[in-house]
């Protein structure tokens, strides 16, 4: 495991460059990169060597400053408030809408599975969708329970 996160730090270093040496918009950059870390994890999950993790961070990227370039301000705060309510109580398989009614952009966020860590700590596996354009985006992430209450997003 060591080794596949020694390999995702240049590589994503190289995201954050390249995202920081053109004309991109914030929305994108920081969609691009959010993606990018997302892709970058997941190809390590999935064992694929440095090259998995290479290939995650492009297409994590790619699809992340896609889906960034076009949510503004209002949908991500619906996006995060419905990823909160959602972590918050709703019971697993359960899905927690927003939509915003100016833009057209939606998602939903289901807590899959919630455990509890060796130290104690709660988390919750989810799965989120976002829609803009007509166009569905999945992505699969855990958010842990914080000491003050709050959730963070793990991965």
């Amino acid at each position: 495991m060591r080794k596949r996160m020694q390999a995702l730090v240049p590589v994503l270093l190289l995201a954050t460059l390249l995202a920081s040496c053109g004309p991109v918009g914030t929305k994108t950059a920081i969609g691009g990169l959010g993606g990018a870390a997302a892709g970058g994890l997941i190809g390590a999950a999935a064992g694929g060597g440095g090259k998995g993790i290479a290939a995650g961070v492009i297409l994590g990227g790619l699809l992340g400053g896609a889906v960034g370039n076009y949510l503004d301000q209002r949908d991500r705060q619906l996006q995060q408030q419905a990823e909160m309510k959602a972590l918050e109580s709703a019971p697993s398989g359960t899905t927690t809408a927003w939509k915003n009614p100016d833009s057209g952009n939606q998602g939903t966020v289901t807590p899959k599975r919630t455990y509890q860590t060796a130290s104690g700590q709660y988390c919750r596996e989810y799965q989120q969708t976002v829609t803009v354009g007509g166009k569905k985006q999945n992505a699969y992430g855990t958010a842990c329970r914080q000491p003050d209450g709050s959730w963070k997003i793990a991965s």
